[in-house]
């Protein structure tokens, strides 16, 4: 699908007013998306495990408007309180979704959000934010159009959320999602995410992510500044190309189960997502000395153990610690023994592979 084909053309129903709960997760790419073009396209491909323990709720509440307007008309709140320094991100959002929900002007709006996570920490609350707050959008344009297609809808959230929020498109559904363009990826688009269309090894169906929080504090850069320094970056056009080959490298690797092969892929992607950070101008440095005790410590026990478990990280301090289902007793137990030491108040996220956003309630008057 093009852009163009998310742009309605009329509404069947009008509603004065109502209000609708959606819940979206994190996800947490194995192939990271680091680079953008205009228009939130990505500059290279990317593959995600959606996540379930880390997600966002978001309730919209709308009434329409006496004579309709040509700005926008919303409060904010997260978890409970107005955050008014979230506004011109929404304002951003807002403006670029307008030509695909056109009714963005007809209602005053009340959003109110909360994450089952700390925010801004290396964990992508950006992504299921936004996902959550574009189902609400697309649930509010389904009632407009009750005619609109399931499969459409997700899809068409998908692409709002990727306005709001690049990963946030691989925040809709679940378990793997592949966003991005890839010539031997049928369907893939850089306009949302999809279902990754190839075999899956059982393996891979139950994967756990436990979230090591070495730093809760606010990022030092943001994913936004990060992507604009791939601008001129010495080794984006290397990396861009490195990413598109990870992909292919999966395919196999997921359709046999190859644990060693993906555990090469994913650490690597990890390290070189750090490595273009640190080699920008400006650069930036966002592993803590714990993150490295981390890692280092990781090696060493799968060295000890033959286990399957890696790490992956976001553009942050945290570390994710994958492993499969069948190793999940003895990785939980070495993440007690010798992880939770080097977090924040040795606190700790038992994350999972989850299946997407989730509608709570609707009730509309």
């Amino acid at each position: 699908m093009v852009e163009n084909d998310f742009v309605p053309t009329g509404y069947a129903v009008q509603r004065e007013r109502g209000t609708v709960t959606w819940k979206a997760p994190s996800n947490i790419a194995l192939v990271k998306y680091w680079g953008k073009k205009e228009n939130q396209i990505p500059a290279n491909p990317s593959l995600s495990f959606t996540l379930d323990a880390c997600n966002t709720t978001t309730t919209l509440s709308f009434i329409k408007r006496e004579n309709g307007g040509t700005d926008f008309s919303f409060d904010l709140f997260f978890e409970g309180k107005a955050k008014e320094d979230f506004r011109p991100k929404i304002e951003l959002f807002f403006s670029r979704a307008k030509p695909y929900l056109p009714f963005l002007t007809d209602y005053h709006f009340k959003i109110e959000t909360s994450n089952s996570f700390p925010h801004s920490s290396g964990i992508a609350s950006s992504a299921s934010g936004m996902a959550a707050l574009s189902l609400c959008f697309m649930d509010l344009e389904k009632q407009l159009n009750p005619d609109m297609d399931t499969d459409f809808m997700l899809q068409k959230a998908s692409f709002l959320a990727r306005l709001g929020s690049g990963s946030a498109c691989r925040s809709i559904q679940g378990d793997l999602i592949q966003w991005g363009t890839h010539s031997e990826i049928p369907g893939s688009s850089n306009h949302y995410g999809i279902h990754y269309p190839f075999k899956v090894h059982e393996v891979f169906k139950n994967y756990h992510d436990t979230i090591l929080l070495v730093d809760k504090g606010k990022k030092q850069v943001s994913s936004s500044v990060g992507h604009n320094l791939m601008h001129g970056h010495p080794y984006a056009d290397n990396r861009f190309e490195q990413a598109h080959e990870n992909i292919s490298r999966l395919k196999p690797v997921f359709a046999e189960g190859n644990l060693k092969e993906f555990i090469n892929i994913v650490e690597s992607e990890a390290l070189t997502l750090h490595a273009m950070m640190m080699t920008s101008v400006p650069y930036f440095v966002l592993m803590k000395p714990n993150t490295l005790e981390i890692i280092n410590t990781i090696w060493e026990f799968r060295k000890e153990s033959n286990t399957n478990l890696c790490f992956t990280l976001d553009a942050g301090a945290n570390v994710h610690v994958l492993y499969p289902e069948f190793e999940k007793e003895k990785v939980h137990q070495f993440i007690k023994n010798e992880l939770i030491v080097f977090c924040e108040k040795e606190q700790y996220i038992c994350d999972r592979i989850g299946f997407g956003a989730k509608k709570i309630n609707i009730a509309y008057k």
